[in-house]
């Protein structure tokens, strides 16, 4: 099969040129699928594209247009696809729904620890051979109260590692997990009794119509004083300005994030030559409570290796088959 692979980086290439075998022919492109771009899929049978990549009705109708019949997620989301236009163009959609979560659990732990920890901070003083210790006092996570959005494969490693450390843990989902209560105590609430009662949050579930800005001025204002907000889920989970409002404010202790819900276009490129057009994440990053990465929690080796391989094994499916075990429409 003749396979396009859009927003092709340093990170995840050398994986598919270790794991794909001679049934597929690889072609990659730097570019992100848009509109613009799409003519590059022309007589493609397939294209696996990453969570920067553009596909609404317009780009589906373009790529049914130039005989794509499949696409290929590198991801677990699919909240950039528009999947029942393309259920109607007769185009297969897959996606890899699970690779590591430890990846990004464990990226989550980082995040809670270096702002606790003021470790950023720590780090360039004594870069600049300032050993002093005023306003770096964090707090012991034992005993603490985290509360868990989304209590899946991801909230369910999250859960075991905080549990380690002694939290008290909190949790929210339609799906409650048994097993969460049986093994760390987990304890189930409902959204608004999570955000009064927990002294850090995550954010571990994707982002649709429900979830869209979970996190607004209304859920913020039943957190408690201080408390710290980690997002490793999707951007637009969280309503950026009204965190913004919080930490301005001081209700908000610190913010953790690795998604943003304006990052197509910023995330993933150097913009260090250039002054960044966003008011709201140039102003983020000027706060010494707020960490941002730029969508890096998902990058270990384990889980590049696992998403292409889940990839590629849809591919393969789809072509032996007819269909994929990962399909999603």
């Amino acid at each position: 099969m003749k396979i396009a692979i859009f927003s092709i980086h340093s990170f995840d290439k050398p994986f598919f040129e270790k794991i794909k075998n001679s049934n597929h022919e690889l072609v990659y492109f730097q570019e992100q699928l848009s509109k613009e771009t799409a003519y590059l899929a022309k007589d493609f049978d397939a294209i696996a594209i990453f969570t920067s990549d553009t596909v609404n009705v317009d780009v589906l109708q373009l790529l049914h247009s130039y005989g794509v019949k499949y696409i290929a997620l590198r991801s677990a989301g699919y909240d950039h696809v528009d999947l029942s236009k393309a259920a109607e163009l007769k185009i297969k959609v897959a996606n890899v729904p699970e690779y590591s979560p430890f990846a990004i659990a464990e990226h989550t732990v980082a995040m809670i620890l270096a702002l606790n920890r003021k470790l950023i901070i720590a780090d360039n003083r004594v870069k600049r051979h300032n050993f002093s210790l005023g306003g770096l006092t964090g707090f012991d996570l034992n005993g603490k109260t985290v509360g868990l959005i989304g209590t899946g494969k991801i909230g369910s490693v999250l859960a075991k590692i905080l549990h380690g450390f002694g939290c008290n843990l909190l949790g929210y989902d339609k799906i409650e997990d048994g097993s969460l209560k049986s093994k760390y105590a987990l304890q189930y609430a409902t959204l608004d009794e999570l955000c009064q009662q927990s002294d850090i949050i995550s954010l571990n579930l994707p982002l649709n119509k429900d979830t869209k800005y979970m996190i607004n001025e209304q859920q913020i204002s039943l957190m408690k004083n201080g408390v710290m907000l980690i997002n490793t889920a999707r951007g637009g989970i969280v309503n950026t300005q009204s965190v913004l409002n919080a930490l301005k404010s001081g209700k908000m202790g610190s913010f953790g994030m690795d998604v943003y819900e304006n990052e197509k276009g910023v995330f993933f490129f150097d913009h260090s030559h250039s002054i960044l057009q966003d008011d709201i994440l140039a102003l983020l990053a000027t706060f010494s409570n707020v960490l941002i990465t730029a969508h890096q929690a998902f990058l270990t080796n384990e889980a590049l290796e696992g998403i292409v391989s889940t990839t590629l094994k849809n591919i393969d499916q789809w072509q032996n088959e007819g269909k994929s075990i990962n399909d999603i429409n």
